[in-house]
Formats: C-alpha cells, structure tokens, sequence
C-alpha cells in the first residue's frame, strides 16, 4: 500500500488487478482509499482523486456529524437494539449456561455468577449473530427468483469495514453481525445490494439502474442506515 497527498490529507492507494479505479470514504475520521489498477501510475490516480475532492469532503463531513452509541456496560436497564428497536438489559446470574432472550420490551440476559463484562458482551454478540442467521435466508429465498441470481453461501461476523460484501466467484455474501441491531428494512437492503453484486460487481451506473429497478426504495434505506448510531469504536464501512 502507498499514499497519494490531496490537499491536507492523504489517500490510501492499494494497486490491484482489476479494471477501474474505487474511492471510497470511511467514518469515523474519513480516511480515504483507492483501489487501482496494477499499471496506472500514482499521477494518474492522484488527479482522479482531485476530481472528486468535493464528494469525498461531503462524505467526510457526513462522518463527523454521524452519532455514536456510548459504550455498553451490560447493567441492569441498559438500552439495547434489536431489530431497531430499543429494549432494556435485564441481567441475572445463575449456575447454568449463558442465554439470551427478548421479553416484552426487555433483553433478558442471563450468566454465570461472576461473569465479567467481557464476556457478557460475548454471549450478546453471539445471540445478535444467531439472530441475523436466522432472518437472511428468508430475505435471500425472497429475491433470489426476483433477482435472478443464486446465493450458494453466506456469512455473519463482525465487520469494521462495511456492512456486507460480496464474492461473485463463489457466488457468496457476509454480512456485517450489526444489522440485527439495525430496522429488517436495512437488512434486506444490505442483502439485495450484495446479491445485485453477483449480476454486476462495481458500483457502476448498472448497479445503480439494477437498484432502481429491483429496490427502489433502496436509496431512502441508505440514508437511514447511515443515520442511525454506530458503534462508539472506529467503526467504518
């Protein structure tokens, strides 16, 4: 990896074998990343970098202003979200295995005596997984015909840099654990974006016409997704 200076900041500049040139911007600072071709030079990559200097300070500013959640404790009455919705932490000890639960507009968290914080976070972060693995493939069975593609796998785990991707030569997609923390709406607009992937793998003026046509509504769930709190780590996507 290398860097390219633009202005009063620099870009990371990863060369690739692969056709086009990717800019993306992460939160929370918004750091910037190339994805370039092999063969083109850093001239090159560095005045399309200047040709998108006011969209990558939009997205930066869009960054900075987003909210972070503050950092979970895992105590009694603690906000937690599932599914967008807010609940509150109930937590009790007992000398049998860790589970988890939703009661009402309670998450019920039940441990060990003496478990740590650590750990306690564990068991929810575990439970969240569960839960995403159980609500994908509904949603893929769903969109696969409409689509007209085929999901052969997917995968749920904790992302830090996106909330899902895709890999068209095994025809698979992951998912960021989170989006069970987030509306099912956001969920099902992750799970299209990837399987849209399978048909075209760059975010072209075709992935977008796709969008279009299969979700479009798919811009409004960015935007909510994107103004929902992130986790108050440097979380980035």
């Amino acid at each position: 990896m290398t860097q390219v200076q633009l202005g009063d900041f620099t870009a990371d500049v990863v060369l690739k074998d692969i056709k086009n040139v990717h800019l993306s911007v992460y939160p929370p600072a918004g750091s910037v990343r190339i994805s370039a071709p092999s063969r083109m030079s850093l001239d090159t990559i560095r005045v399309f970098a200047i040709s998108k200097l006011d969209w990558i300070k939009k997205q930066q500013k869009r960054f900075r202003e987003q909210e972070r959640e503050t950092p979970r404790d895992y105590v009694e009455r603690e906000s937690h979200y599932v599914w967008g919705s807010r609940y509150l932490l109930r937590v009790t000890e007992r000398a049998a295995a860790p589970s988890v639960a939703l009661e009402h507009r309670r998450l019920l968290l039940s441990v060990r005596p003496g478990t740590d914080e650590a750990n306690k976070q564990a068991v929810i972060n575990q439970w969240y997984r569960e839960q995403l693995k159980l609500a994908v493939p509904p949603v893929v069975a769903r969109w696969e015909p409409l689509i007209g593609v085929k999901v052969d796998r997917f995968f749920v785990q904790r992302m830090k840099t996106k909330w899902g991707s895709c890999s068209p030569g095994s025809r698979s997609i992951r998912l960021n654990t989170d989006l069970a923390r987030k509306p099912r709406e956001c969920l099902e607009y992750i799970v299209v974006h990837e399987m849209v992937h399978l048909l075209e793998p760059t975010h072209n003026a075709r992935f977008v016409a796709l969008m279009d046509r299969f979700l479009p509504t798919w811009q409004q769930c960015r935007v909510v997704l994107n103004r929902l709190p992130v986790r108050h780590e440097n979380w980035h996507y």
